[in-house]
């Protein structure tokens, strides 16, 4: 697969995890985003952006990293357009690094963005180092995480059909309303599995430290 990390411009804690997620992968940084290419070990190949939140020594830093330069004022934003760019270069795993934290605007952009990625086939994690975030939509899906970590499911379009094992509290084909809390606050307790038959949400992660 090609994976790439697409740096942006949020909160980021380089935690062991993260390092771990993001090694191998090729990357793109979206604006101020850069700033963390260096605490992640990783060279992007292309900086994307209006470049308004990237400072004079970030610049002169990455000054040999190609630009793609877009004006100020435009209809997406400098993370979109780079991940645009990761996909046009054959992107089929994307890590949304900064993508969680600071503006909520910004932050759910990012977690509805990350569902549509992941609903045109390009599995999309975001991440801050302390906090992950896993669209979901029908279908299956297993995640590892230390154990005791704590995770909470959103239902963002309702869940049908909703299974949880692998937790301290699971489920079997639960019906969860948009807008509910019944599936906060969950502990891991072995490998995280997820099935879900309609409806569609992320499942968000607090992996370090676990909170036995």
């Amino acid at each position: 697969m090609a994976s790439f990390a697409v740096l942006l411009g949020g909160v980021l804690v380089p935690t062991p995890r993260l390092l771990a997620q993001v090694k191998g992968s090729r990357a793109i940084a979206a604006d101020g985003g850069m700033a963390h290419a260096e605490a992640l070990g990783l060279e992007p190949e292309l900086w994307v952006g209006d470049f308004d939140s990237a400072s004079l020594a970030l610049q002169q830093a990455f000054a040999h990293v190609p630009r793609e330069v877009h004006p100020v004022d435009k209809d997406l934003t400098d993370g979109e357009l780079a991940v645009q760019a990761a996909l046009a270069r054959g992107a089929d795993r994307l890590i949304l690094v900064g993508a969680l934290g600071g503006q909520t605007d910004q932050a759910l952009a990012h977690l509805l963005l990350g569902l549509r990625l992941l609903r045109e086939g390009v599995p999309t994690l975001l991440s801050s180092g302390l906090e992950e975030a896993y669209p979901l939509v029908p279908g299956r899906f297993a995640l590892e995480l230390p154990l005791g970590s704590r995770l909470s499911l959103l239902p963002l379009g309702g869940f049908e059909g909703l299974s949880i094992r692998g937790v301290r509290w699971p489920l079997d084909s639960a019906q969860v309303p948009m807008g509910s809390t019944r599936t906060l606050s969950n502990l891991a307790t072995g490998v995280v599995e997820v099935e879900l038959n309609s409806g569609y949400g992320v499942l968000l992660a607090y992996p370090e430290p676990a909170t036995l």
